[in-house]
């Protein structure tokens, strides 16, 4: 038995989902103002690091610009990862395009790592002819501090924007400004050096800046491989959702709790152990009360609940039990004997066996003496061995409301 969305209305898995979808409207919007802000400050940016760089003979603040323009391409990357990402499951996505935040990630880290090679193999070709390199202009300095001051600032409004709509691609591209405003920092300690006549440090800085970018490059790309390996949630992530589960009356155990991330969020998958000869439709009822609880974790996007009346991790039915249809026919069969029918019947699959029950029709105009030593001529014994079954009782309905036929026949054989 699983439970899983479906659409009804005034449910709580619905009101559930509707705000799911004004959390996501939120992200989207918070997104798109914070990266177009963004891209607004990485072009002046970019403009003055490379225009100035060239004037004032300094490699390492081009190297800055060359940085401030992966930027402004990241920025695009996001705008589009964030609009495409919040479109709603189609026939094609199942489960929706949040994974496209996480592409947009491995992009951004390949592009990074592209870039700081680039710096490097730049900066490493300039100290290789230490005697070409030009005395550094002060004016790159004042560049290099304006920016240092702007990345910081706009690393601090990304992320206490990222941070509001738990987004794991928005911080990430604040972190990124934030190892902007470090590499500025780098280029200006070169810079200063250059200017007090240690040439050496212009390039240095620069190679320095080409491995910062390298590397958050790489760090940007394994952690959105590893999301898009379908890595679980952390350990106090995985605790939390379970103690949801636990919570849930009805509710016995859990096992087999398995999480993905889906972007910044995660879908779940659970087995909850109940009480296993409850009706089917209380299953049901619990395992949408073990959803819903699951729902109200933030972390979670959907998440799919298998009932279990057993823990089948560890014990399974034995092979081979006849089916129902088997079941059913040799219990008519037996009946039809002695004029009787089956009303219902409980068949129960359990790894100590099978259990049967049977419930007569009931029959308001028998006489009770009489049906109970009908009943009771009834060889439930030889039922039960040509069932292979554990247990089997029998009872006669009376009216709407079962009761329990002569003591031979309503005890377990």
């Amino acid at each position: 038995m699983h439970s899983h969305p479906h659409p009804r209305p005034h449910s709580l898995p619905h009101a559930g989902a509707a705000a799911a979808e004004l959390g996501s409207a939120e992200k989207q919007a918070v997104g798109r103002k914070s990266t177009l802000m963004s891209v607004g400050v990485n072009l002046v940016l970019m403009s003055l690091q490379i225009v100035i760089g060239f004037f004032a003979h300094s490699q390492a603040l081009i190297a800055d610009g060359v940085h401030s323009l992966a930027d402004l391409i990241s920025d695009f990357i996001v705008l589009i990862a964030n609009r495409t990402s919040a479109e709603q499951p189609d026939a094609d996505h199942n489960y929706g395009h949040r994974r496209y935040e996480t592409v947009a990630s491995l992009f951004l880290g390949g592009l990074l790592v592209a870039v700081g090679i680039g710096m490097l193999w730049r900066a490493g070709t300039r100290l290789a002819n230490t005697d070409n390199i030009p005395a550094v202009h002060i004016s790159a300095l004042v560049v290099a501090l304006l920016v240092l001051v702007s990345k910081e600032t706009l690393f601090r409004y990304m992320l206490r924007q990222a941070e509001r709509v738990r987004s794991a691609m928005l911080i990430a591209n604040a972190w990124h400004a934030r190892s902007d405003a470090a590499s500025s920092l780098v280029v200006a300690v070169g810079i200063v050096g250059s200017l007090f006549g240690v040439r050496l440090l212009d390039p240095i800085a620069a190679a320095i800046v080409g491995f910062l970018v390298a590397r958050m490059g790489w760090v940007f790309g394994w952690n959105a491989l590893q999301d898009l390996s379908d890595r679980a949630l952390d350990e106090a992530a995985t605790a939390d959702i379970r103690k949801l589960l636990m919570a849930t009356a009805g509710v016995r155990d859990v096992h087999e709790l398995r999480t993905r991330k889906m972007g910044d969020l995660a879908l779940v998958d659970a087995h909850i152990l109940v009480d296993p000869l409850i009706s089917v439709s209380e299953g049901h009822y619990i395992a949408e009360s073990a959803r819903t609880r699951v729902m109200t974790d933030k972390r979670v996007l959907d998440a799919l609940i298998h009932v279990d009346p057993e823990n089948d991790a560890v014990a399974h039915p034995p092979a081979r039990l006849p089916t129902r249809v088997a079941v059913a026919a040799l219990v008519d069969a037996e009946l039809a004997k002695y004029g009787l029918r089956a009303a219902a019947l409980n068949v129960h699959y359990l790894s100590t066996g099978l259990d049967v029950d049977i419930s007569l029709a009931a029959d308001p105009l028998a006489d009770r003496e009489h049906d109970a030593e009908l009943i009771g001529r009834i060889d439930l014994a030889q039922l039960k061995t040509k069932l292979g079954a554990r247990n089997v009782t029998l009872q006669r309905q009376l009216g709407t409301q079962p009761v329990a036929s002569a003591s031979r026949a309503s005890g377990h054989v």
